[in-house]
């Protein structure tokens, strides 16, 4: 399917895309969810304490190499001060001493003095470069850089490590036509058939990698990246998808966590039902607060949008470019500028040019969200996202299940309901490889307090999250700060409540008050 169906991906490189557009067990032995012991399990290079044991020190002793850095495919190269390196890490953690992969890094070293360490970054998705994104995240992270490295990385299956590609462009494209929210049988089989090609083409391009690519997966290949990297603890900054992440590695290596940042947070009480009913609700709350911003009626105006969605159904939009504006590629081109405010005047634009019979602006806020050139080019963020929460998420509803799920989504959004509610059927259709969990686990006991940043204008991680990632962390780990603003994440989007909250606590370990809110 050539869509971004988890419209999570981006986290927070989301804000530069509608800029660019404009127009197991406990580690300690604890118990899981539900007094039971869940995944992720501890493999034989996990120890009792979280600690990676007996891996061999060809990986633990490896000395990186870091030279400059080269252009990649969706980003030129970053400036002198930039470093790049590869980490090599087990294929299979349960064999570490088998073969091995390599992980692509970049850093920026700490410019001021009394080093703190290595901080480290996962931008979201599944699928997001992290080589790519951390050059152009770093203003953001100034004041931070000024005592730690900054780190970030291509987690296995993306871009430069190990990336998979899985279909080429013409397809790509072609798959645009293929209807998302099938309306009679013949559409129905289309859709799942799409499904079923987009799989095999991600074994085919994957190979043995598919099934080694979890969270669980890169979850460890953090730890060992923290120990060629020289840390005693990980400090982390983890953004959307990379909350679940950061969970997901409190919970492995409990008595490894440092200063951890959750901000946009995935709910890990969520199975994918759940997400998607989750995601549903915040893209209609951050549409209806768009909607007041132009001083319409929310209601009236999302009858106005739906209407619009649903006569592109049956008929396409012409666009300045020759191709067509489908249903589809209209609903992704409004959930793009939904992810900050600052996007909202692109949206205005690109529905009243639609409404006029132009679907030129919604097809180029969908090309951005896409990853797709000027030249027709498409970027593989789409695909790696797909084979890793493919490989997490045991939870596959059938057709007929997904039927039955249908009015509860619509009567949560009239407009991204229907999409959403039929993407639970399709995003892991008849998928390779088995799924490993319902629900990330991840509690922490006794690690350090972690602080889980929400904000409740959030729309692809509601605000909801936040809480229950901090009651799961456990008592006295999860820490939760609020924003009472607008877009997907926190830091850096203008609250100085926000910033400087964050920044006491990796700066000066002043762990906020649980509970504590940042107002508008």
């Amino acid at each position: 399917m050539a869509r971004f169906a988890r419209w999570t991906a981006f986290g927070a490189a989301a804000a530069l895309l509608v800029a660019g557009c404009s127009s197991g067990s406990s580690s300690d032995g604890g118990e899981g969810k539900n007094g039971s012991k869940t995944s992720p399990a501890a493999s034989p290079a996990t120890g009792s304490s979280g600690t990676t044991a007996a891996l061999p020190s060809s990986l633990t002793a490896q000395k990186l190499v870091w030279g400059r850095c080269k252009a990649t495919a969706d980003a030129t190269a970053p400036g002198s001060d930039w470093q790049c390196a590869t980490l090599k890490v087990p294929l299979d953690w349960s064999k570490p001493d088998g073969g091995t992969i390599g992980l692509a890094l970049i850093r920026e070293k700490a410019r001021g003095g009394k080093r703190l360490g290595s901080l480290l970054f996962n931008f979201g998705g599944p699928g997001g470069s992290g080589v790519s994104t951390m050059p152009q995240y770093a203003a953001t992270a100034s004041v931070l850089r000024e005592r730690y490295d900054l780190v970030s990385w291509d987690p296995r299956g993306v871009a430069a490590s190990e990336g998979v590609r899985c279909r080429g462009d013409k397809a790509i494209q072609a798959a645009e036509d293929v209807d998302a929210t099938p309306d009679t049988p013949a559409e129905e089989k289309a859709y799942f058939q799409d499904a079923v090609d987009f799989g095999k083409g991600c074994q085919k391009a994957a190979g043995k990698i598919l099934a080694h690519v979890s969270t669980t997966d890169t979850a460890r290949d953090m730890d060992l990246m923290r120990q060629v990297l020289g840390d005693s603890k990980m400090h982390y900054f983890g953004i959307s998808y990379g909350t679940e992440l950061g969970g997901v590695y409190a919970h492995l290596f409990p008595k490894h966590v440092g200063r951890l940042v959750l901000d946009a947070v995935v709910d890990p009480s969520a199975d994918s039902v759940g997400h998607a009913e989750n995601q549903a609700r915040g893209f209609q709350r951050a549409l209806d607060e768009y909607l007041k911003s132009t001083g319409q009626d929310p209601a009236q105006g999302t009858r106005k949008i739906a209407s619009l969605v649903k006569r592109l159904d049956a008929h396409p939009l012409p666009t300045s470019s020759g191709r067509k504006l489908t249903q589809t590629l209209a609903l992704t081109g409004i959930v793009l500028p939904l992810y900050s405010k600052s996007g909202w005047p692109a949206l205005t634009s690109a529905l009243d040019s639609a409404e006029r019979g132009d679907g030129t602006e919604l097809l180029t806020l969908a090309d951005g969200y896409n990853e797709r050139d000027s030249s027709g080019h498409y970027g593989t963020t789409t695909h790696s996202q797909r084979v890793i929460s493919c490989l997490d998420d045991k939870q596959r509803p059938t057709a007929g299940q997904t039927k039955k799920l249908l009015p509860t989504f619509e009567r949560i959004s009239p407009v991204f309901g229907d999409f959403l509610g039929w993407d639970t059927a399709g995003w892991c259709h008849d998928w390779p490889v088995a799924g490993q969990y319902d629900t990330p686990e991840v509690s922490a006991p006794r690690a350090a307090p972690v602080l889980v940043v929400g904000n409740t204008g959030d729309p692809a991680t509601p605000y909801e999250g936040a809480r229950k990632m901090a009651d799961e962390l456990g008592k006295g780990v999860g820490v939760e700060l609020t924003w009472k603003g607008e877009g997907h994440g926190a830091y850096g989007n203008g609250s100085d409540c926000v910033d400087s909250t964050v920044n006491a606590y990796l700066l000066d370990g002043r762990v906020p008050k649980d509970g504590k809110v940042c107002a508008r």
